[in-house]
């Protein structure tokens, strides 16, 4: 801030007053955010006034307004383009408003002026059109604004703060904690900077970044358009705006527009640069991608992001001509798979391609919402998810689609395992399912799964048979035997016991039999979870056993283990082991060494599933896009060379070497010997720092 207000042409101190008098306009361009104010900040403003009048102070600072001169005309209004401040700046001439509507309909109060507001601080009286107004906002709260101005509020359609904002200094303005007359001179006694910069001199992006290099007032997708339009003369600003950028917004609902659009940005940078940038970084991250990726038509950049954003919205609010797509992105919502989101994306951009039918696209949700559901019931970690999603789609072949990912998922192991069937029905049968975040969503596929009339399960809630009541009464007793305790705490919440009702509150404690014949009992259920209830006339162990199997025999048909030819698997080995025709035998381990290099490579390839392992002829390479550790296998040592920069390292064991200026048969200048047991943490945290380096 220091450096600009160095260079500043003009800085004035005054009041909104001062400012907005006289034949000028002030507008915010294209690339500004829309009137983002809520009631938090508009209070603080209010509080503000008021307790400035009370104690009868004389002033109170509210901040600077940074703008550009337009070339002066020597008729005509003077425009100024505003950098920095039109939050604070429209806020103001809404509470303006708001004062002169009240004096309008106040025709009793003389003690302020309402045409006096209005003609000076509102209004360029002798002018036309746009020229009229002393601020224009960007086209998302320009019309409300300007209807405001007009007292046409009631011809503005849609939702903007700019309303709600008006709303809440008119309520405070009518409870008469301040007349109006106080009011209108506590306005006129917050003091504002005024900058006015040279545009001849300074840079308004440079300006822009340093006003908000925090990043804390601004959210990456506010940062990212006016990165991307700032730099554009006025007429290609404007096309790409309106054309491209402004209809890319409207597809995000209002209310949540800026925090979507943030998680719409980080996850087409996930999907373009196949790795996660940090959630704080999107903004940084996208420029090195314009940067870094030679993308020099700004134009066919945001086609690319406009297009994706329609594929992105469509998924996030399942808006599709067919309706099993529908179903596939309300499973993905209601599931809350927002790790998937960067590989669909992809995915759904090959369908617009052509690259796959909408039957492939189809298939593949199916598999990736089987593959969450069933990692869920089985207790597989999903903090690796979002990392397992953002590398997949290098494991597609393109003239192979469908099977490429059909033998990634069949075949890969450990963390990322896909459970099969035996797994997945063993795990869903003793899960505490009523208990998990997705109880409706496993009851409600249960209950639908091809039915053709499926049933809204929103109108039901979920019954226990077995009621939840650890006292159970005599009937339940006599049902379960002996071991009624440890049935009821075994198998309570499982799938077997767990069921649809419209009549929870009335069956209760109830016993089997008058759950099954009273009045919208299991007898009078039209659901088809029920259907094999009514069969029964008691209810014990064995019972809730068998519906538990035959709950989990249609659960795997609903999320399904994927099939594929065993011909594909072998193929796909075959190409791989091509590839990489080195393996582990390759390399001349010691016992001591063999031992030493499987713990630490286990370490390894849990720091995060997106790290790739190679053998290579001299080494054992890891990497994300490339290399950030190479091990040489030695008889008596591991040697380990790290792709950073010796004085990168922090080094609290010593235990690195520079090897800079050395021939070595890895990648870097960092180099550690590993013999003992022991030591693999230390060497390990020193391996997390480049890492580290890669993943910024």
């Amino acid at each position: 801030m220091k450096k600009i207000m160095e260079r500043m042409m003009d800085a004035k101190k005054g009041n909104v007053f001062e400012i907005l008098n006289g034949n000028r306009q002030f507008i915010v361009p294209v690339y500004q955010r829309y009137y983002s104010w809520e009631k938090t900040q508009c209070e603080r403003l209010w509080n503000d006034i008021v307790e400035m009048q009370l104690s009868k102070k004389n002033s109170h600072f509210v901040g600077a307004i940074v703008n550009i001169a337009e070339e002066a005309m020597p008729t005509g209004v003077q425009k100024f383009m505003v950098i920095d401040g039109q939050q604070r700046l429209t806020t103001l001439t809404i509470l303006l408003i708001a004062l002169r509507d009240y004096s309008r309909e106040h025709s009793e109060d003389q003690t302020i002026n309402a045409r006096r507001i209005d003609e000076m601080l509102l209004k360029n009286v002798y002018e036309y059109n746009d020229e009229k107004y002393k601020l224009i906002l960007t086209e998302t709260d320009k019309l409300f604004l300007i209807n405001l101005v007009e007292d046409k509020l009631n011809k503005t359609k849609g939702k903007s703060r700019i309303i709600y904002s008006y709303n809440y200094f008119k309520s405070q303005i009518e409870s008469n904690i301040l007349s109006a007359k106080e009011i209108y001179e506590s306005i006129g006694k917050l003091q504002i900077v005024n900058i006015t910069l040279d545009r001849s001199y300074d840079d308004p992006q440079a300006i822009f970044e340093s006003l908000n290099s925090t990043g804390k007032e601004l959210s990456e997708s506010d940062l990212i358009r006016n990165y991307i339009l700032m730099e554009l003369e006025n007429k290609e600003q404007l096309h790409i705006y309106n054309n491209l950028w402004r209809p890319m917004e409207l597809l995000f609902e209002y209310d949540k527009q800026e925090t979507l659009m943030d998680k719409f940005f980080r996850d087409y940078l996930t999907m373009k640069l196949k790795r996660i940038p940090n959630i704080n970084n999107v903004y940084v991250e996208f420029k090195n991608y314009k940067k870094n990726y030679n993308i020099t038509s700004i134009e066919d950049l945001c086609v690319d992001l406009y297009e994706n954003a329609k594929n992105y919205t469509d998924i996030l609010f399942a808006r599709s001509e067919d309706p099993k797509m529908v179903s596939c992105f309300e499973d993905i919502k209601n599931l809350k798979m927002d790790v998937v989101y960067p590989f669909l994306l992809r995915v759904f951009q090959d369908y617009k391609l052509n690259s796959i039918t909408d039957e492939d696209f189809i298939e593949i949700m199916n598999i990736c919402i089987s593959y969450v559901l069933r990692r869920s019931i089985c207790g597989l970690a999903t903090n690796s998810l979002n990392k397992t999603f953002a590398m997949l789609i290098n494991n597609i072949d393109a003239d192979n689609y469908l099977n490429s990912l059909k033998v990634f998922f069949v075949t890969t192991k450990d963390y990322k395992m896909f459970p099969d069937d035996e797994a997945f029905k063993a795990d869903f049968k003793i899960k505490d399912i009523y208990n998990l975040r997705n109880r409706n969503f496993i009851l409600n596929h249960l209950e639908n799964f091809q039915n053709k009339g499926p049933i809204n399960i929103s109108n039901y809630t979920i019954e226990h048979i077995m009621p939840q009541n650890e006292n159970l009464n005599k009937e339940w007793i006599n049902c379960l035997g002996p071991d009624w305790e440890e049935i009821h705490q075994k198998y309570l919440n499982t799938i077997g016991n767990l069921t649809l009702t419209a009549y929870n509150s009335e069956m209760s404690d109830r016993s089997f039999k008058e759950k099954l014949n009273m009045r919208g009992g299991f007898k009078e259920s039209a659901l088809r979870i029920n259907r094999d209830l009514v069969k029964l006339n008691t209810w014990n162990e064995s019972l809730i056993i068998e519906r538990a199997n035959l709950l989990a025999d249609e659960a795997v048909n609903i999320w399904k283990f994927p099939e594929v030819d065993g011909s594909e698997i072998a193929k796909y080995a075959k190409s791989s082991k091509k590839n990489n025709e080195y393996d582990l035998d390759h390399y001349n381990f010691s016992e001591i060494t063999r031992q030493l290099y499987e713990e630490l490579n286990n370490k390894i390839m849990n720091l995060s599933s997106s790290i790739k392992r190679e053998y290579k002829k001299l080494y054992i390479a890891y990497k994300l896009e490339t290399n950030f550790v190479d091990i040489v296998v030695m008889k008596s040592k591991l040697c380990l060379t790290l792709n950073m920069k010796f004085n990168q390292i922090l080094d609290p064991n010593n235990i690195c070497k520079d090897v800079s200026n050395k021939g070595r048969w890895g990648n870097g200048d960092v180099e550690i010997t590993l013999k003992k047991e022991e030591d693999i943490n230390k060497v390990l945290e020193i391996i997390e720092q480049s890492l580290d380096l890669q993943m910024e």
